[in-house]
């Protein structure tokens, strides 16, 4: 059984790796070769050099991707079958003989921050290469990194609890641990939902209430007819780190929150401001937001009573390098080699979230202006340099947004 999952582990990280290196590739080559005009429904709004641009943006950060795909696949690969667990769990076993949970959270810490430590440089060549020569970069290297330190201190001191938590209920609660872990989980996630808005984006970015008291009012009123109920609405300083722009709820329940980039207020008029407002009030209109957190419960349900059965199969371990089983082994192992099995069902998620979006995009065109939506849309496609000629079949695994000739096509509709 243990060769059964080597081998088909083997084949899976091949085949995703493959597909991943293909897919990129098939976008790079299709982005290109529009390059040269900008599609006849973007004519009018988008020039050629703006067009140019963002085949080109798209161009350098899949090539970048490309690079991490080779070095996610082989850090994986010394993870497991080249027995890289193992040797942390041998180093920390030394160290620490009976203390068995302290000893599987530094284990899992371990590989976490080396995983995250290979994950730096190409974090910090897409902001200060790529974003940098396309004009969208405004952060400095003392902003980044401590940026970089406040998110590690920020996931330590949220993760440290749950890990810990995660590990004593899987030493001692019995043969259901991963039903009581499943419930702390989701407990966790809707805490985090209620919290995040007041207590940790603020860590980041500074919030101000929105000033513009005519755009205010008519957001007022667009919220009121939509009966939706927000503690307020606030400016986002992301200007202080990207020139991209974007609006988006934050919170649940009493605390949600409207957010918008400064960078989105300074490009939009009025009018498009409200229209884009109307389609994420789409989202919150067909309960996207509560269905996808439904979804995820759902998947971590399954997938917690899965390694509630794989934690007492030695081929699970063996199969995968790991030599000396244990609790903190089987959740790492777990967390680390899920993704090369769901990998191909990502089309299907995908094709989910830009059923989605097609349903805020139809909310927004009634309760709003559509003609104010596509020109909306139309300047955030140019000012963000987001391709207008994606791969139809890169587009099918990896955009949660439909593809922007389809998505203006469908709100033209309303316009006629």
């Amino acid at each position: 059984m243990a060769s059964t999952l080597t081998l088909t582990f083997i084949a899976l990280l091949i085949l995703t790796t493959l597909i991943r290196l293909w897919l990129g590739s098939r976008q790079i080559r299709h982005v290109q070769a529009n390059r040269a005009q900008v599609p006849t429904a973007f004519a009018d709004n988008i020039s050629l050099e703006a067009h140019q641009k963002a085949a080109d943006y798209s161009s350098a950060k899949t090539r970048l991707v490309l690079v991490e795909v080779v070095v996610q696949a082989l850090l994986l690969l010394a993870f497991t079958l080249g027995g890289g667990l193992q040797w942390l769990d041998d180093a920390w076993r030394n160290v620490l003989q009976n203390h068995e949970i302290i000893r599987g959270a530094l284990v899992i810490c371990s590989a976490m921050l080396i995983s995250a430590l290979i994950d730096i440089p190409f974090e910090y060549y897409k902001t200060f290469t790529v974003d940098e020569r396309f004009g969208f970069n405004k952060m400095t290297k003392a902003m980044f990194f401590g940026d970089l330190v406040k998110h590690s201190l920020v996931g330590l001191a949220l993760g440290a609890p749950i890990l810990f938590a995660a590990l004593w209920l899987m030493q001692g609660a019995g043969q259901y641990w991963w039903f009581y872990l499943w419930v702390v989980w989701s407990a966790f996630n809707i805490i985090m939902l209620a919290v995040y808005p007041t207590f940790i984006a603020p860590l980041f970015n500074k919030f101000t209430p929105l000033a513009d008291e005519n755009l205010k009012s008519r957001i007022e009123a667009l919220l009121v007819k939509c009966g939706f109920k927000s503690q307020g609405l606030f400016v986002m300083d992301g200007s202080a780190r990207s020139s991209h722009g974007n609006a988006y709820f934050t919170g649940f329940g009493s605390s949600k929150r409207v957010v918008f980039f400064d960078t989105l207020l300074s490009r939009l008029n009025t009018e498009e401001i409200e229209a884009v407002l109307a389609h994420e009030l789409g989202h919150f209109k067909h309960h996207h937001v509560i269905k996808r957190i439904v979804m995820l419960f759902a998947m971590s349900f399954f997938g917690l009573a899965l390694l509630g059965w794989l934690i007492n199969e030695a081929w699970f371990y063996n199969g995968l390098g790991v030599t000396t089983p244990s609790n903190h082994m089987a959740l790492i192992l777990f967390l680390l080699v899920s993704p090369v099995f769901m990998f191909l069902l990502r089309p299907l998620m995908a094709s989910y979230s830009r059923k989605n979006e097609f349903e805020a995009d139809d909310y927004a065109a009634k309760h709003a202006n559509a003609n104010h939506l596509v020109e909306a849309l139309v300047k955030l496609y140019r000012d963000n340099a987001s391709t207008l000629t994606p791969d139809p079949l890169h587009s099918a695994f990896y955009d949660s947004h439909p593809p922007a000739s389809i998505r203006i096509s469908k709100l033209a509709a309303y316009t006629n």
